[in-house]
């Protein structure tokens, strides 16, 4: 498991107060729609949708794993497990490609997006933590405020700056494209924050406190992490390390 302190809520108002003070940024709170059921053994790292299909990238060494995910049950349909010594992070499917990042193995795999077969695998030379794309590049985060756009065998196009006015705001962590804007997480926080990814500035934060019950967390129940955006019904659904619940959202002001 990642070894960073635990914001705590008093500084994760500070950082939601930081944001709402900045010129422009909108502020959003999230509304559940609707519940599904969440595998508990599931430390999510990457969480998308491609043709209608959930994918799922879970991490810790000795328990990393790809799966595929009905959504409505929330029983895992396909799983990938991987050694012990591997602790995957987040994962995408770029044209035919379906491409996963380690958190410190430096390396990144590359699967067949239909039939999850490994094609390669990538020497990769940061931390991996969350993976998205707009449809022409792979785009990372590494826990920093950078984030990196990538060629499909991972050559660094270029790097934004993720700022709130002048201010960096780091551990970005899971990332999705969503209607050509990147969200991501904030590790350790209630908070996502959207990025225009020309400029890096943040222009809206959504806060997700309470998203999940107290009386559903339990002494291994881990932070919110998990984004994904389905293109076709245009539903935005969030979970978080070993939640037992994957919420479909809506934004409200």
């Amino acid at each position: 498991m990642r070894h960073f302190p635990v914001l705590t809520c008093s500084i994760c108002l500070l950082l939601a107060l930081a944001l709402s003070c900045k010129a422009g940024v909108k502020n959003y709170k999230v509304k559940v729609v609707k519940e599904y059921s969440h595998d508990t053994g599931a430390y999510t790292q990457g969480l998308f949708f491609n043709d209608g299909i959930l994918y799922e990238s879970t991490g810790q060494y000795s328990e990393s794993s790809l799966r595929t995910v009905d959504l409505a049950s929330g029983n895992v349909v396909k799983k990938k497990d991987f050694a012990a010594k591997y602790f995957l992070e987040g994962s995408v499917i770029l044209g035919d490609k379906l491409y996963i990042l380690t958190w410190t193995n430096k390396v990144a795999f590359v699967y067949d997006a239909k039939t999850l077969e490994y094609v390669q695998t990538y020497s990769y030379p940061r931390e991996g933590w969350g993976l998205t794309t707009d449809g022409k590049s792979l785009i990372a985060s590494d826990g920093s405020s950078k984030i990196y756009f990538l060629d499909p065998s991972f050559k660094l196009q270029k790097t934004i700056n993720v700022t709130a006015g002048d201010r960096p705001v780091r551990l970005l962590n899971e990332l999705e494209w969503i209607d050509g804007k990147i969200w991501a997480n904030v590790y350790t926080s209630d908070l996502i924050v959207i990025i225009n990814p020309s400029s890096g500035e943040v222009e809206a934060a959504v806060d997700c406190t309470g998203l999940l019950p107290s009386s559903k967390k339990t002494s291994k129940t881990d932070v919110l992490n998990g984004i994904a955006y389905d293109p076709d019904s245009k539903k935005i659904y969030l979970t978080g390390k070993y939640w037992p619940s994957l919420y479909e959202v809506t934004l409200v002001k």
